[in-house]
């Protein structure tokens, strides 16, 4: 999977919110990403980004 920081990531799973993009922050084993509604940023390992993610937007 082809992410890079700063890109958009639209997600399966709704964030409580109500929004379901977040922009990347940081990649690694872990990804740092930030709510684009509420601002919100929260760590999420790999794996768990990878099956989530449904759409990938370039800035």
């Amino acid at each position: 999977m082809d992410i890079q920081v700063g890109d958009i990531i639209t997600l399966k799973k709704a964030h409580p919110c109500g929004s379901f993009d977040w922009e990347v922050l940081r990649i690694g084993a872990d990804f740092r990403v930030k709510c684009r509604v509420c601002g919100r940023q929260v760590m999420v390992p790999r794996i768990k980004i990878e099956k989530m993610v449904k759409n990938v937007k370039k800035p």
